[in-house]
């Protein structure tokens, strides 16, 4: 799954994708709240039109920083989930959203994610959450605190040497988004 979700991550292609394609059959990509919807619709194109869901969540306005998952709107029973974000910082949002699918009959979950912040206890909420894969991108340093079982961490080399070719030829930058940067 990761090779699939690379592209999408901001990391080139790498071969075919037929066979991860093939994997995406029963995939419903699922935004952990309502403001990254759109970004979740964009992923769902690119995964060949998968169905679309999303965790609702609600904050204690007496507590600060802190949401509560709570339901999942969308068709996710017996479906693998992408979850999707933008960044991952303590890991609590995104794991309480693991959870929820899960409770709702998700088959599996991965979690993908452009930027690893993972301040503590991210690894931990992580690890524990009941996700099979956390996909990621090197944006960001981790240390060996940081690493888990479940964490694949997908290199962005490729993807800044593209832009400085692109750069170098005249070319666009943009096109290495499908021109969405």
């Amino acid at each position: 799954m990761s090779r699939l979700l690379g592209p999408i991550l901001g990391t080139p292609r790498y071969g075919d994708t037929t066979p991860a394609r093939a994997a995406a059959d029963n995939v419903t990509v699922v935004s952990p709240d309502t403001g990254r919807v759109r970004v979740a619709e964009q992923w769902a194109e690119r995964l060949g039109g998968a169905p679309l869901a999303f965790v609702h969540k609600s904050r204690d306005l007496t507590v600060p920083n802190q949401a509560v998952s709570k339901t999942v709107v969308g068709q996710i029973e017996g479906r693998t989930c992408v979850l999707i974000d933008d960044m991952i910082d303590t890991g609590g949002t995104i794991s309480g959203a693991v959870q929820v699918l899960k409770n709702a009959g998700a088959k599996d979950v991965i979690i993908a994610a452009t930027h690893a912040v993972f301040s503590e206890p991210a690894a931990q909420r992580l690890s524990e959450s009941g996700a099979r894969e956390v996909v990621v991108t090197n944006t960001l340093p981790l240390t060996a605190n940081q690493q888990f079982p479940q964490l694949t961490v997908l290199s962005i080399a490729p993807l800044i040497a593209r832009a400085i070719r692109e750069v170098f030829d005249d070319g666009s930058v943009t096109s290495l988004f499908d021109g969405n940067a």
